[in-house]
């Protein structure tokens, strides 16, 4: 499939140079998501172009159209709140599913029936503001206790780590001391739930860089790729 979108010189050149600037600081085990969420099809094609593979949206209806229009060696991650009405439409575009925050949208992803596992998330409310998502840490537990990943006999469906989001703060040691506390728990589980559970997603545009200092593997960065949302 070619891509003949066209953005500005100027856009075009900011695009690539945030993008080396990012690549440069962050670990060759640490994978690289571009937020394109809102982003159009010309600012997306000009991060392809760059090598980006890993590409998070929000939105079923625009990862829809944005999966339509790229090539199939684009990974697509689902990253913001799903609803359960659209858990099947996103199942089968998404490469990874960041934002399983509830055990009802668990069980209807694991409706969904892929000829491989779905590769999930599960999201943990480390924030201080209510209005975030997640799994609080026993409710956590219980669902890996009752389905989890194949440990627990469910094979639609492959835990394949943690996300947590730090709260909105200028509070370094704050945003550190949350990241650190998903980090915790991360090692604590991962002994029991198989070869399969190796990736800590954490870490914003704002915050990326403590993120990674605090253990994460899996970065989400959009406005500093990108630029302002449109």
């Amino acid at each position: 499939m070619s891509l003949d979108f066209t953005l500005t010189k100027m856009d075009n050149n900011t695009i690539q140079t945030n993008i080396h600037a990012i690549r440069d600081a962050v670990p060759d085990h640490v994978t690289l998501v571009a937020v394109s969420k809102t982003q159009p099809l010309d600012a997306i094609a000009s991060a392809y172009a760059e090598g980006i593979r890993d590409f998070g949206e929000n939105r079923v209806a625009e990862l829809v159209e944005k999966a339509d229009a790229f090539p199939d060696d684009v990974r697509w991650h689902a990253i913001g709140h799903l609803q359960t009405n659209k858990a099947k439409t996103v199942a089968p575009l998404s490469h990874l599913i960041h934002a399983v925050d509830s055990t009802r949208i668990y069980e209807a992803l694991a409706l969904h029936k892929n000829p491989t596992p779905l590769d999930v998330l599960l999201q943990v409310h480390i924030a201080e503001e209510s209005s975030k998502f997640g799994f609080l840490e026993d409710e956590l537990r219980t669902l890996i206790e009752m389905s989890g990943n194949e440990t627990f006999g469910n094979t639609s469906i492959r835990i394949k780590g943690l996300m947590g989001m730090a709260t909105f703060t200028k509070d370094t040691t704050q945003i550190a001391k949350e990241f650190k506390g998903l980090r915790s728990l991360f090692e604590e589980l991962a002994p029991s739930m198989g070869d399969d559970f190796d990736t800590l997603s954490m870490g914003m545009s704002g915050d990326w860089n403590i993120a990674i200092n605090e253990g994460s593997t899996m970065i989400r960065v959009g406005s500093a790729i990108f630029g302002a949302r449109h």
